[in-house]
Formats: C-alpha cells, structure tokens, sequence
C-alpha cells in the first residue's frame, strides 16, 4: 500500500464543450477505475472542474484522460495547479457552482 507522501492532489479546469456531454460522469468512470479520490462537478462558466488525489503516476495518467475527455466532449484546453486541503475517500460528482 502507498505512503500518504506518495500521493499529490491536482486541480484541474476543463475548458471547451464539456457541459451536457456526460463529461462528469465519464470523470468519475475513469477515476474510480483509477482508484483516485476527490471530485468532478460543473461550474456556471461552461468549464468542469476536477480534483484528483492519488499516486503520482495514476494523477499524471487521468491528467492525460481529460485531456481526450468523453468520447462526445471537445476538449480545448485544461488547467492544473498542485492543491492542497481535505477531500473526500472517494471519488464523487459535486453540484454545479
């Protein structure tokens, strides 16, 4: 089992046509296969915003996932920053902010 200091959290934006395009959904797919904590959810602005907390490597692969995005998502671009803070013991699908 990993360390606790084996893991990073990232945050992530998701920018282009990512609302209404199962993108939540699809996220939280991918991020309980990766076994990930954290949260996915819709903001007003049109962007999805995720947290992934996990090993290292797995952060750095579902990174590249949202990159692709759902199969009917338009990905343009994504943000990350290093987070920091509580999250949950899983992955979850939060309300829109």
């Amino acid at each position: 089992m990993k360390q606790e200091t084996d893991r990073i959290a990232m945050r992530v934006r998701i920018h282009g046509k990512v609302q209404g395009v199962w993108y939540r959904a699809w996220t939280k797919q991918e991020a309980d296969k990766l076994d990930l904590f954290g949260w996915v959810r819709n903001r007003q602005d049109g962007t999805v915003e995720a947290l992934f907390i996990g090993p290292e490597k797995v952060v750095n692969h579902m990174l590249a996932l949202c990159e692709q995005g759902s199969p009917a998502s338009e990905v343009t671009s994504i943000d990350t920053a290093p987070a920091k803070g509580i999250a949950p013991n899983r992955f979850e699908v939060k309300p829109t902010v």
